[in-house]
C-alpha cells in the first residue's frame, strides 16, 4: 500500500477510473464532489491518498483508494475510502482503515457517502460508530432571489474581524449549544477558520438588533481564489458556493431572519460568479430543511460520518 502527499498523472487516472466503478455499481458517488474536483484538477495542497493494489503490486489494477484530510484541527482528521466492487470483503477496506488510523491516530473521522449498507458494516465491523447523518442538499443559483420582509430595526451586515469574534461565539455556542461539532467552540476554533484560504469576511453575514447579534449566515466557496493569503487561484475548477453555517438566536425564531440571513448569503455568491449552491443539514433537523426547501434547495446526497472508537 502506498501513502503519497501527490499523484502521478497515471495514478490519478486510476483513481478516477476506480471512482468510477464504484459509482455505476453503487449508484451513488463514494467520496464528496469536493474531493473528487481536487483528483481531477491536480489535489489540494494539504491531502494525502493511499493506494491499495491487487496483491500489492503497482503493476496491477488498483482495487481501493482513501483520501485523508488532517487539516481540520478544530474536529479532527477524515478519511473517505472507496474499494473496487470486485474485491470488496475481502479485506481491502479494513487495511485501508488499518493504515488511515495508522496516520492519522484515534480521533479519526470517517465519511460514509450515500449510506450504503456495506459501508456501515465495514466501518461498524472495525470500531467505527455512527455520530450522525447529515443530508446534502443543492439548488442553481440562476437569479437574485428577493428578500423577505423582516423587522425594520434588523440589520444585517458583513462581519468584522477581531471586532465581532467575541459576540459571534457567544451566539454560536448558545444556538449551537447541543450540536456535536458546532457547539462549544472557543476563540482558536474561530481564528483556524479565519486563517484559512477560503475565508471571505465580506460573505459572512450577521444580523442585528439594536446593536445586539441575533443571526448570522457563513458562506464558504470550494475554488475561486484565496481571499487571506495572497490572490493566487487555489483552485482550477469553477467555485462551488456553500452555505456554511447559519444560526439565529432562538427567542427570534419563526421571524424570517433566518430565511433573510439564508437569501442574502446566497445573493451574495451569485454576484461573486458562483452558479452552483450546496449546504449540509442534519437529518433530524426538520426546520431546517423545510426553510432549505422552501428557497429551492434539493436532497441530493445523504452523508454518515462515524468516529473511531478505540475498543481497549
Amino acid at each position: 500500500m502506498l501513502h503519497l502527499n501527490q499523484l502521478s498523472d497515471a495514478q490519478q487516472l486510476s483513481v478516477l477510473a476506480l471512482l468510477q466503478r464504484a459509482t455505476d455499481f453503487d449508484q451513488t458517488p463514494p467520496i464528496s464532489d469536493h474531493i473528487l474536483l481536487h483528483l481531477r484538477h491536480g489535489g489540494d495542497k494539504d491531502d494525502s491518498h493511499l493506494l491499495l493494489y491487487e496483491g500489492d503490486d503497482q503493476g496491477k489494477k488498483l482495487i481501493g483508494y482513501a483520501h485523508l484530510d488532517q487539516t481540520d484541527q478544530v474536529a479532527g482528521p477524515s478519511v473517505e475510502l472507496v474499494v473496487d466492487p470486485n474485491h470488496r470483503k475481502t479485506g481491502a477496506g479494513k487495511a485501508l482503515l488499518a493504515k488511515a488510523i495508522e496516520i492519522c491516530g484515534q480521533n479519526l473521522r470517517l465519511w460514509s457517502h450515500g449510506d450504503l449498507p456495506a459501508a456501515s458494516a465495514l466501518a461498524e465491523s472495525n470500531n467505527f460508530q455512527r455520530i450522525r447523518t447529515v443530508l446534502q442538499m443543492s439548488r442553481r443559483l440562476d437569479e437574485i432571489t428577493p428578500i423577505n420582509q423582516i423587522d425594520k430595526q434588523i440589520v444585517i451586515r458583513s462581519f468584522l474581524p477581531g471586532i465581532d469574534d467575541q459576540s459571534w461565539l457567544e451566539l454560536n455556542n448558545k444556538i449551537f449549544a447541543n450540536h456535536p461539532e458546532q457547539g462549544n467552540w472557543q476563540l482558536t476554533d474561530l481564528k483556524l477558520r479565519q486563517k484559512e484560504d477560503w475565508f471571505d469576511p465580506a460573505g459572512f453575514f450577521i444580523a442585528e438588533q439594536n446593536k445586539q447579534m441575533i443571526g448570522f449566515v457563513w458562506t464558504k466557496v470550494h475554488g475561486a481564489t484565496s481571499h487571506q493569503h495572497d490572490d493566487s487561484p487555489s483552485h482550477d475548477h469553477e467555485g462551488i458556493g456553500e452555505i456554511y453555517i447559519t444560526g439565529v438566536d432562538s427567542a427570534l425564531a419563526g421571524g424570517g431572519v433566518g430565511k433573510s440571513l439564508t437569501i442574502t448569503g446566497l445573493n451574495y455568491m451569485k454576484y461573486q460568479g458562483i452558479e452552483n449552491a450546496i449546504l449540509y443539514v442534519d437529518e433530524d433537523n426538520q426546520a431546517a430543511y423545510g426553510l432549505y426547501s422552501s428557497l429551492g434547495f434539493k436532497q441530493s446526497g445523504k452523508d454518515c460520518l462515524f468516529k473511531f472508537k478505540n475498543p481497549q
